[in-house]
């Protein structure tokens, strides 16, 4: 399938125009800013933690200006629609397999604007590594420092990561892949903010726990929005 690709400012101005709400109607059916759930093969299971963007949309839509819509998207990474959505999410506790287009279109996303969060649901660290090396095969994932803007964009995050679940009992570690001197790729792991984000009953996090999770979230995407 041919897909006409953006630019990297026409991307840029998606993402604004879809934050505040001034998405063309063509573009979406429902104007404002939502997350673009990645939908892979491999094996893993890229739909867990079902509640977790739910959640998060609500908490930017009570807690921000940022014009949300009420649902996720999910998206694979050959669809047409992929371009539309410059904030993309990807999970799951396993295998993560990536066609070479697949590879090519989403380095050409992110290289155009787009932004990238992963989230380490335990268990898919080794095969997102292994795939994101092989989309920018020319950078490392580096360990962002504490004073990153990402932990300080909304709320303030002064240790980096909070530590939502317990997993092999290390520090949680938030790492980055910048391009063109732009941070378009951060993994958190050793954390699992997307369980944090979940109902209250999926996982019993106590309040303090689902709050920290709600409010590094947001500074995910507030991050990814003004930057």
């Amino acid at each position: 399938m041919n897909v006409r690709k953006p630019s990297r400012a026409a991307l840029a101005g998606l993402l604004l125009l879809a934050a505040w709400g001034f998405a063309p109607a063509a573009e979406k059916e429902e104007a404002g800013f939502t997350v673009a759930r990645i939908r892979y093969d491999g094996g893993g299971d890229w739909y867990a933690d079902p509640s977790s963007l739910p959640n998060l949309l609500q908490g930017l839509r009570e807690r921000t200006r940022i014009r949300v819509q009420s649902r996720e998207a999910r998206v694979e990474i050959l669809d047409e629609e992929l371009f539309r959505h410059p904030f993309l999410y990807m999970t799951g506790h396993g295998r993560i397999a990536l066609s070479p287009a697949e590879r090519e279109r989403l380095r050409y996303h992110l290289a155009h604007g787009g932004f990238l969060w992963a989230d380490d649901n335990y268990g898919m660290d080794e095969h997102f590594r292994r795939e994101i090396r092989a989309v920018f095969p020319e950078a490392e994932l580096e360990e962002l420092p504490f004073d990153h803007p990402i932990y300080h964009s909304f709320y303030d995050f002064p240790e980096g990561l909070p530590k939502i679940h317990e997993h092999d009992g290390q520090p949680p570690r938030g790492f980055g892949i910048h391009h063109d001197g732009r941070l378009v790729v951060f993994y958190t792991y050793e954390t699992d903010i997307g369980d944090g984000l979940e109902d209250e009953d999926v996982h019993g996090d106590p309040p303090e726990k689902r709050e920290a999770a709600l409010r590094m979230a947001i500074n995910i995407v507030s991050y990814a929005l003004t930057h």
